[in-house]
């Protein structure tokens, strides 16, 4: 438990965050339940990107302007 809690505040920390992530994603010696945590939280951000620019493309499209 002690783990995960360090894993939560490093991930609280703004820039840090984002390179603990693919740090963690991609290292073989990272826990699997960590490793695949961080995996997850990857390819939700990608969805989200990917939503936000269809969202975005559809915005303009439309002729709303922000």
């Amino acid at each position: 438990m002690g783990d995960w809690m360090i894993t939560m505040i490093v991930l609280a920390i703004p820039i840090v965050n984002i390179v603990m992530i693919f740090y963690w994603a991609f290292t073989s010696s990272t826990n699997p339940s960590k490793r695949t945590y961080c995996q997850a939280l990857l390819m939700f951000f990608l969805i989200a990107c990917g939503i936000a620019a269809i969202l975005a493309i559809a915005g303009q499209i439309i002729g709303i302007k922000s």
